[in-house]
C-alpha cells in the first residue's frame, strides 16, 4: 500500500481531525487566540495570510469573527457562575440543564449556534414535555444574555426560537379519601414525616421554601413563618393555623427555646431525616408512601394545589388565596376560581335580590 504523502506544515494552518480534509486557521489578536474553520487547505493558507495582513494594517475584524473562537461551554460556565450569586434558588435545576446543553453544544463556537439548530434539538427531545423544552430554551437564552452583557457575543439566538405551548390547566389536589389512604400508608413506615405533610397541606409552601426552612424563621408567638426569599424574588409571611402550629411544635421537641423562639438553633433546618440530617427533598419517603397508598399521578407540588383548592372550596376569595400562596399575579390563583361554585352563585344571586328590593312603580 502506498504511503500517504506527508503534507508540509504551514504556520497557523492545521487539520483538526487528521484525514478529514477540513482545515482550520489559528492566530492571536492581542492576547486572545482565535480559531476559524475554513475547508480546503489552500483556502485556509490564503485566509490566514489575509487575517495577518488585516491585523498588521490595524483593520478590525467583523463582530462574528471576533467571537468565532468562543465556545458555548465557556459562555455556559460564566452564566452558571453568575447565577450562583444572583439566582441561587434555582441553581440546582440550572446546573442539570447546563450540563445537558454542554453535552449537546459545548464544543460548538458560540456564534455558530443558530435558532434553527436550537429548535431542531428541542424538537428531537420527544420524551420531554413542552414545559421542559421551554426551560432549556430559557437556559440557552440566559447563557447568551450574560455573554452579551460581557461583550463576548453580539446576539441571542434563543430569542428567535418560539416557545412551546404549555398546558397549565392541570390542577391535581388530594381528595379526602386519598389523604386518609396516604396517612394510613405513612403510619406503617413514615409516621415521623406526618408534620412535613401537615405543614405542606396547611401553608401551601413550595417544596424549596419548606425544605430550606430554618428555625430562625419560625415565630411561635406571632404564629407565623417568615420567608425572606421566595421563587418570585420577594419575601412573604406565612400564617400558622392550629394544624401547622401543632406540627412544628412536634418537630421542635427537645430543642432549647424561649417563649416563641428556638434558642441556639436559628440556622438549623426544620425538616430532617430520621438520622437528624437536613432533608432537601421528601422524595425518598413520599413517592413510596404514594405507591403504598395506591395514589397515582400525584407529586409533592400537588399538596400546594390542595392548599389553594381547599381554600377556594371553602369560599375564600381569590385575592386572599393569591396572597397566602405567594402568587406574584392574580392570574395564577384564578385557576382555582371554578372550585367555588357556591361563592360564584351567591355573587350573581345578588342581582335577583337587588331586583326584588326595588320599589314597584305606581300604576
Amino acid at each position: 500500500m502506498a504511503k500517504r504523502r506527508e503534507v508540509p506544515k504551514v504556520r497557523g494552518v492545521y487539520e483538526r481531525d487528521p484525514g478529514s480534509g477540513v482545515w482550520w486557521i489559528q492566530y492571536k489578536q492581542g492576547s486572545v487566540r482565535k480559531r476559524e474553520k475554513v475547508g480546503r487547505r489552500s483556502d485556509a493558507i490564503a485566509l490566514y495570510q489575509q487575517r495577518k495582513s488585516e491585523m498588521r494594517a490595524g483593520a478590525k475584524l467583523a463582530p462574528n469573527l471576533r467571537t468565532q473562537g468562543i465556545r458555548f461551554s465557556q459562555l455556559a460556565d460564566e452564566a452558571l457562575k453568575w447565577s450562583e450569586e444572583f439566582h441561587p434558588k434555582g441553581l440546582r435545576a440550572l446546573k442539570g440543564r447546563i450540563s445537558k446543553l454542554k453535552d449537546a453544544f459545548g464544543e460548538m463556537p458560540a456564534a455558530d449556534l443558530t435558532p434553527q439548530i436550537i429548535d431542531r434539538w428541542l424538537t428531537d427531545q420527544s420524551e420531554w414535555s413542552p414545559a421542559t423544552k421551554n426551560r432549556y430554551r430559557a437556559a440557552i437564552s440566559l447563557t447568551y444574555r450574560q455573554a452579551m452583557r460581557n461583550g463576548k457575543i453580539q446576539s441571542n439566538p434563543a430569542r428567535l426560537v418560539a416557545s412551546r405551548a404549555e398546558k397549565n390547566g392541570r390542577i391535581r389536589y388530594l381528595l379526602p379519601q386519598e389523604e386518609s389512604a396516604l396517612r394510613k400508608a405513612m403510619k406503617n413506615r413514615y409516621e415521623c414525616h406526618y408534620p412535613a405533610l401537615d405543614v405542606a397541606l396547611h401553608t401551601g409552601m413550595r417544596l424549596s421554601e419548606q425544605f430550606t426552612l430554618e428555625w430562625g424563621s419560625v415565630d411561635f408567638d406571632r404564629r407565623e413563618i417568615r420567608l425572606d426569599e421566595t421563587k418570585n424574588g420577594s419575601g412573604r409571611t406565612v400564617p400558622m393555623n392550629s394544624a401547622c402550629f401543632a406540627a412544628l411544635n412536634q418537630l421542635c421537641k427537645g430543642l432549647p427555646r424561649s417563649p416563641g423562639k428556638i434558642l441556639h438553633a436559628s440556622t438549623v433546618r426544620v425538616f430532617r431525616s430520621v438520622k437528624g440530617e437536613p432533608l432537601d427533598s421528601p422524595r425518598a419517603w413520599f413517592e413510596q408512601a404514594l405507591k403504598d397508598a395506591k395514589i397515582k399521578d400525584f407529586r409533592w407540588h400537588d399538596l400546594r394545589h390542595t392548599f389553594c383548592s381547599r381554600l377556594a372550596m371553602a369560599g375564600v376569595d381569590i385575592r386572599t388565596i393569591a396572597q397566602l400562596a405567594g402568587h406574584k399575579t392574580l392570574a395564577m390563583a384564578m385557576r382555582y376560581s371554578h372550585l367555588s361554585p357556591s361563592h360564584n352563585l351567591s355573587a350573581v344571586e345578588k342581582l335577583t335580590q337587588r331586583r326584588q328590593a326595588r320599589p314597584k312603580q305606581s300604576q
